[in-house]
């Protein structure tokens, strides 16, 4: 009998306390083939586990995702309802979704995070997952708006609580996003961070710095070639 990749999960709604199904990829269908250098997966399936990372209840609308916070104050269920519960059509992202779906549940989770003033952590998460989205659907535009807004929020996320968390990768992704969005002189700044501090042990972020920031010096050694070219 062959395994389907999704199996069903019930999760408790925050905010109206209802329960409802929700679906998730089984870990052995979870093997990615490719890793972009930001950490977005390619996979061997056509099931993308990214899709279902982002929980929506049907009843209410309200959506958030494992990292979420864990519950809501009666202002915050107020809040919510009078800006978004109120104007909610029943709809359910419990079963296989497009990607049109995922991004819509990202979407919706961004709402839902900016009315109960969900951590950093958990916002540039979001964005940078509907970036990802974005990249692979190829619309360069909205994939480079989404990175920079998620740079802002893994920056805030570093100046904020970067001491509890792994400040290597954390370092080396703010580096990564700058690069991606042609601030090559700031990626550089964070990259060097990584390598340079003695205090990092984490030798693939160290290694992964390293590789960033030669990639940079031999785009812009090019650049200048071609410029020089055009002089003469």
């Amino acid at each position: 009998m062959t395994m389907e990749p999704l199996y069903e999960t019930t999760k408790t709604c925050l905010c109206c306390e209802r329960s409802y199904p929700s679906s998730r990829v089984r870990p052995s269908f979870k093997k990615s083939i490719h890793r972009d250098t930001d950490f977005c997966a390619t996979y061997k399936t056509d099931i993308n586990p990214d899709y279902y990372v982002v929980f929506v209840c049907p009843d209410c609308g309200f959506a958030t995702s494992e990292n979420g916070a864990a519950s809501m104050t009666d202002a915050q269920r107020k809040t919510y309802y009078e800006q978004i519960g109120s104007r909610w059509t029943r709809r359910d992202y419990g079963g296989s979704r497009t990607r049109e779906e995922a991004l819509a549940c990202y979407k919706l989770a961004l709402l839902c995070a900016g009315i109960i003033g969900e951590k950093e952590r958990v916002v540039a998460g979001i964005l940078h997952h509907i970036a990802w989205i974005y990249r692979s659907e190829g619309n360069e535009e909205q994939e480079q708006r989404f990175l920079r807004y998620a740079l802002q929020s893994y920056i805030a996320v570093f100046e904020t609580e970067g001491v509890s968390l792994n400040n290597a990768k954390l370092m080396y992704l703010i580096g990564e996003l700058h690069r991606r969005v042609g601030e090559q002189r700031l990626a550089v700044r964070w990259f060097s961070r990584v390598v340079n501090d003695k205090k990092i042990t984490d030798a693939a972020m160290i290694r992964a710095s390293r590789e960033q920031w030669q990639l940079i010096r031999e785009v812009q050694t090019g650049l200048d070639e071609e410029t020089a070219a055009g002089i003469a």
